[in-house]
């Protein structure tokens, strides 16, 4: 078969791990220098180190979490003022255009698609895509009381793309619903009554599925946690494994203070063959899917996630592909939520599939926005690895908002086209939302979480359904210790039981019925 030339392919991956310590202040990894080494593992991937960094035309880094919301990073570090101009500096790279991507785990995987089209279309030559987090560098040095200084100032223009679109409205944000740690559990909690399952059954589930994901990280050389947990050790409270948010614990969910670098670098088929890129490094973008839902209080079905079926089934077709042809899978895996629904939506087993490359956000690391550029990485690795097979990347963001997918394989496309996302979120944008209700109100949870700090329930929130529509609530003022002692009951499933909510200037106030 003869490929075109302007067939899209990616050459090069690369990943970085530091397990810094904090006794040395100058071997504190920072983002930028993290980066760079992730940069040039990929270029010595490619084969062809020297040709392939003379001909990178685009660098795109996908935003740092310091970048991304105030507070998720500890102040004092400092950083670098333009990222992919400082990164292009740094490995001596003069790009036509450098990109700071937006907010959202889906963001390596869109960007593979944007710049797959571009190169198709002869609007990039060679592309390298990179991103990287520190937090656990900068945590560390906060406690040890260790300066580090991480600024730099370049010059030149860059493409900031900024935060992206809203993912919340400003109800949800009044009324509890904001940090993902109280914004998943609705998922969680919502997927758990639709499978009939009690509190201890789906933590039960979500441990067994962990504890195979912790032992893919144990073998991984770039995982931040690479240590086997049992199911029974991640279904069990305890002073290392401490209750964050029902039905969370602490390693149910993304460990965010990691030190990772991760890179990728696409060009096309023709520019490979000319910078001697040898063939068998080459792995093809087969198929793609994006889709963003809407606002959390305005999905029909929390237990659901359609941005994730839409985009899964979008990918799988455009590659004229089903889930019974992908051999290797690596699922986005901030939340066990994702997890299940996307295997949920493929048809899978998650019991008796891997579903991850790398052991996931808990356990391999959680970089911030760019995990999912670790997982393209391992995927790419793996494919090679096992020519002719095909895999298939779930990048998540948001709140299972936004939602972009890959297929790959190490076999060449027939021919290769870019694929039209807008029919998939036409799919989302078409379906009609709940009405949701800002009044006093009477009806029966449909979901809930209750928030720890230190041990002891802190916030909460519900989403209640009444005959005339949705409302998201939080304890009411004086009622909050009886709100929480309803939401803790071992006795009683809180879904489905009543609750009364008091409506004044926009917030809902709720009380669990006896």
């Amino acid at each position: 078969m003869t490929l075109s030339p302007n067939t899209p392919v990616l050459i090069g991956v690369g990943q970085t791990v530091d397990h810094w310590d904090g006794s040395d202040p100058a071997a504190a990894p920072s983002p930028q220098g993290l980066m760079q080494r992730a940069c040039e593992a990929a270029l010595a991937d490619s084969g062809a180190s020297d040709a392939v960094r003379a001909a990178i035309d685009v660098v795109a880094v996908v935003r740092h979490f310091a970048d991304s919301a105030p507070g998720m990073v500890p102040e004092g570090t400092g950083g670098c003022d333009k990222p992919p101009l400082g990164l292009a500096h740094r490995l001596g790279i003069t790009p036509a255009r450098a990109i700071y991507s937006i907010v959202g785990g889906q963001t390596p995987q869109s960007l593979v698609n944007e710049f797959a089209a571009a190169i198709h279309a002869g609007e990039a030559r060679c592309v390298l895509l990179s991103g990287s987090e520190a937090i656990a560098a900068a945590k560390t040095a906060a406690r040890a009381g260790v300066a580090i200084d991480w600024n730099e100032s370049i010059a030149g223009e860059i493409e900031d793309r900024g935060l992206g679109p809203m993912l919340l409205d400003r109800h949800e944000l009044k009324n509890g619903v904001g940090a993902p740690i109280l914004t998943y559990p609705l998922f969680e909690h919502a997927l758990r009554s639709r499978l009939g399952r009690s509190r201890a059954e789906h933590v039960a589930a979500m441990s067994s599925l962990w504890a195979g994901f912790s032992e893919i990280a144990a073998a991984n050389p770039y995982a931040q946690f690479p240590k086997t947990m049992s199911a029974q050790y991640l279904a069990t409270p305890s002073d290392s494994n401490y209750p964050v948010a029902d039905p969370y614990l602490k390693w149910h969910v993304a460990q965010d203070a990691v030190n990772q670098g991760a890179a990728l670098i696409l060009t096309s088929v023709g520019q490979a063959e000319a910078m001697g890129v040898p063939r068998d490094q080459w792995v093809f973008l087969h198929g793609s899917g994006e889709a963003m839902d809407k606002p959390v209080s305005l999905r029909p079905d929390l237990s659901r996630s359609r941005a994730i079926e839409v985009a899964l089934t979008g990918a799988l077709d455009s590659a004229g592909k089903t889930a019974s042809d992908i051999a290797h899978y690596d699922i986005y895996s901030c939340f066990p939520v994702a997890v299940l629904l996307a295997a949920e939506a493929l048809g899978l087993d998650p019991a008796n599939t891997a579903l991850t490359l790398t052991g996931g956000l808990p356990f391999a690391g959680g970089a911030g926005n760019n995990y999912s550029m670790h997982g393209i990485a391992a995927m790419a690795q793996t494919l090679r690895s096992d020519p002719g097979s095909f895999g298939l990347v779930l990048a998540n963001g948001g709140f299972l908002s936004k939602e972009a997918v890959g297929i790959y394989s190490t076999t060449a496309p027939e021919s290769w086209a870019p694929v039209d996302h807008a029919p998939m979120q036409a799919e989302i944008d078409s379906k009609p939302a709940p009405t949701r209700l800002e009044e006093d109100a009477t009806g029966t949870i449909e979901s809930y979480t209750v928030g720890y700090a230190k041990g002891r329930p802190a916030r909460a929130v519900v989403v209640a359904r009444t005959p005339q529509g949705r409302v998201i609530a939080r304890p009411a003022d004086a009622d909050k210790d009886a709100a929480f002692a309803a939401l803790t009951d071992p006795e009683r499933d809180p879904i489905g039981r009543t609750v009364h909510i008091t409506h004044a200037d926009g917030v809902n106030g709720f009380t669990v019925a006896p």
